[in-house]
């Protein structure tokens, strides 16, 4: 299933409204966000990613109209549990650098949207422990991904969709590890609809 964004649309329209964001970077912050509160993150991350551009400026407006698209279809696949979860990144055609580069930012922002949450001690103890204490670790590793200049392009093209592969799986466990206490915070209500804008 699609995100039906596009990493380098989204990216060249958040360079365009000033944000400092990348698009990798905005998705992985959107993703640990969810994890951690559901649908709850959308105003916090639209705001944090969005943070120091021009509320009038039309180019903002752009970017809140597909940042909202973005939360709606990956809160969508993540909270569907159909495994059709993907990681917002540049397209297979390019460069196996600049791809593995834009993996390294969304892993920074997935590893930054799980702490920059308010955190009970609940919460920390199960970040602490396993399986979400490996997946930190394995995350704050991919931050300093890099491609091997002595390594040939298929060896290069398969690390990579190991690493998406481990990536994409590792961000359905995180959610699903943290369903209880995201239900907990909602004092056993119904998480509210996935919208951020009006």
């Amino acid at each position: 299933m699609s995100l039906g964004i596009d990493h380098d649309v989204l990216d060249d329209a958040l360079k365009r409204c000033g944000a400092t964001w990348d698009a990798a970077q905005t998705h992985g912050l959107l993703s640990g966000r969810l994890s951690v509160t559901g649908a709850d993150a959308g105003f916090d991350w639209l705001s944090q990613v969005l943070e120091g551009t021009d509320d009038a400026d039309a180019l903002r407006a752009e970017c809140e109209s597909m940042l909202s698209a973005l939360f709606e279809s990956t809160y969508r696949q993540l909270s569907e549990r159909q495994s059709e979860f993907e990681p917002l990144l540049p397209d297979d055609q390019e460069n196996t650098g600049l791809r593995t580069d834009a993996l390294a930012r969304w892993c920074e922002g997935f590893l930054h949207g799980l702490v920059s949450s308010k955190h009970d001690d609940v919460l920390k103890e199960r970040l602490a422990a396993e399986p979400l204490a490996d997946i930190i670790k394995d995350m704050l590793q991919l931050t300093r991904a890099i491609v091997d200049d002595d390594s040939d392009d298929e060896s290069d093209e398969e690390a990579y969709a190991e690493l998406v592969e481990y990536v994409r799986v590792a961000t359905q466990l995180t959610y699903e590890e943290l369903a209880d206490l995201r239900r907990a915070a909602d004092d056993d209500t119904e998480e509210p609809e996935a919208e951020i804008l009006h």
